[in-house]
């Protein structure tokens, strides 16, 4: 057999925190042959990125530090060599493409300097052939229009070119190895397939090796040669793809493959406990629109729609499910439906109007109409304890005592299923999961009577993802709540939903219930995204 171009043996990686040693990675071996792509799957926090950034040394040393284990590249010592041989390594014969490109990205630069940059550092070019690298770069990985887009900062493009622009980067010198860290975690599925077509395309033409991180084992499965999983720092499983799918040997790998949301919405008559009458929630003919530029005198006043005029209708009891591509307008309708944006059109909750009402007129609605939102870290405040996160509400809408505010915090955090003792701690001591949940209780302890949940588990892996949905549906039988919820992840939308609302570039091109909606789409848009899921 010839030699791996990677060979990691018995790797350990700790952290020396408060004088005591976490344990990150423990005992790790795995190789990758040249061309062969290997996938290193687990949940968050079982040592996948840690192990990736070990490879290309970039973790904060001597904080990190490897006590035990080997990484060698191309039968060479990566952790015997000095920074300079390190420097050498990095972007040119070992590439990394990162989870979040925005973050990624240096936001003062443009993007064709961000990549002349990486050109610079390994070729002897300059001038005007380092302009044509770029561009040359930027059209392998299929942006349009090339010459525009490298002359624009990194905000002024979507979050499938911004992964585009990190590959350019990442394939700028030709790597004999890419490490790719959770590469289409936050695209839509249409982007997330565009992105891995673009990388297998890459490999097969340069003959390149991945090192493919990720949670999302269907997007292993279309990509991978083979597998790695990890668990709490440990690989526990190595196998062939195919034969890992078909055949796995451990209990937490069966988990994982398994972790796939199922079943279906909840009955509305059992949620509602009732048989459905009026609509709970209705928008006639809901627009919005921005306005674009200065405006001066005499001049008409330019305008960008973000929702065209949009008619919904939400039961007591139901889920109304709104998919579509980022940028189609799904979370500015939500806001729309809120009043929290500025609109046209109408919505009536529960048979009353709210059109033209004040600030202080819409406060007693609020009560009844809350909002979960995508990412539970930034949305709680880091410097208030978990009780007082979730009763601040109460003390807008509800006059309490403490005594009475306190039971109320422990009844939803009972609710929820997390234990009361917790509410005295803060939102960085908890996981995804746990801070999702946390966001539910604080909107749930005003008793509304509707939710908008603004992809409430799109950062959460599979498995947690299952769980907040049978959190949600079992608030749903128990409060007769509303959703609606927004995704781009369809197998977690059919799961919950019973009406469907398809948008594209702020307009709805198809509307109905969810089983007809993805049993026999009618618009040629519904049929690409669904066609892009089911290929994942």
């Amino acid at each position: 057999m010839t030699q791996a171009l990677l060979n990691v043996d018995s790797l350990c990686t700790y952290f020396k925190q408060d004088g005591q040693l976490i344990k990150a990675a423990d005992n790790v071996s795995f190789n990758i042959q040249r061309g062969e792509t290997l996938a290193l799957v687990g949940e968050s926090g079982s040592g996948k990125s840690v192990t990736a950034h070990s490879i290309l040394q970039l973790l904060p040393y001597p904080k990190a530090q490897h006590p035990h284990g080997s990484i060698k590249f191309d039968g060479h010592d990566i952790m015997a060599m000095d920074e300079k041989l390190l420097r050498g390594i990095r972007g040119n014969r070992i590439s990394m493409v990162f989870q979040e490109p925005l973050t990624a990205l240096n936001p003062l630069h443009k993007v064709g300097q961000q990549i002349a940059e990486v050109v610079k550092l390994h070729q002897p070019l300059s001038g005007k052939k380092i302009q044509q690298r770029v561009i040359e770069l930027l059209d392998q990985v299929k942006i349009s229009d090339p010459y525009n887009k490298a002359n624009a900062y990194p905000h002024e493009l979507s979050g499938g070119q911004r992964q585009r622009v990190m590959i350019a980067m990442a394939i700028a010198n030709e790597p004999e190895l890419l490490i790719a860290d959770e590469p289409t975690t936050a695209l839509d599925v249409t982007v997330q397939k565009e992105i891995l077509q673009l990388l297998i395309e890459i490999q097969n033409r340069m003959g390149m090796a991945i090192l493919l991180i990720t949670h999302d084992l269907g997007v292993v499965r279309h990509t991978a040669h083979r597998v790695a999983v990890m668990r709490h720092g440990t690989i526990i499983e190595t196998a062939d793809c195919k034969a890992l799918f078909n055949n796995p040997q451990h209990d937490y790998t069966r988990m994982l493959i398994n972790s796939t949301p199922t079943g279906k919405a909840v009955d509305i008559k059992q949620a509602a406990n009732q048989k459905p009458s009026l609509p709970l929630l209705e928008a006639n003919q809901l627009s919005v629109k921005f306005a674009i530029g200065d405006n001066w005198f005499f001049q008409n006043k330019k305008v960008f729609t973000a929702v065209e005029p949009t008619n919904i209708t939400l039961l007591t009891g139901q889920t109304l499910g709104i998919v579509g591509e980022s940028g189609s307008g799904k979370s500015t309708l939500a806001l729309a439906l809120l009043k929290l944006i500025h609109s046209e059109g109408n919505v009536i909750f529960n048979g009353e109007s709210l059109a033209g009402l004040s600030v202080k007129q819409m406060r007693p609605y609020r009560k009844n109409m809350q909002l979960v939102f995508q990412d539970p870290f930034g949305s709680l405040s880091p410097r208030m304890p978990v009780a007082d996160i979730i009763s601040e509400g109460l003390s807008v809408h509800q006059h309490l005592s403490k005594d009475e505010t306190e039971q109320k915090v422990i009844a939803v955090l009972n609710e929820v299923g997390l234990d009361p003792a917790i509410r005295h701690r803060y939102p960085h001591e908890f996981s995804g999961g746990q801070r999702q949940r946390i966001a539910i209780a604080r909107a749930i302890i005003l008793e509304p009577k509707v939710l908008i949940l603004d992809e409430p588990t799109s950062a959460l892996d599979r498995s947690i993802q299952i769980q907040i949905l049978d959190l949600l549906k079992s608030l749903q039988k128990k409060r007769s709540l509303s959703y609606v919820f927004i995704s781009h992840d369809l197998a977690v939308v059919r799961s919950i939903s019973h009406q469907l609302l398809v948008m594209k570039a702020g307009k709805v091109v198809e509307q109905g219930a969810t089983d007809s909606v993805f049993n026999s789409p009618q618009h040629p848009y519904t049929k690409r995204l669904l066609s892009a899921a089911l290929s994942i």
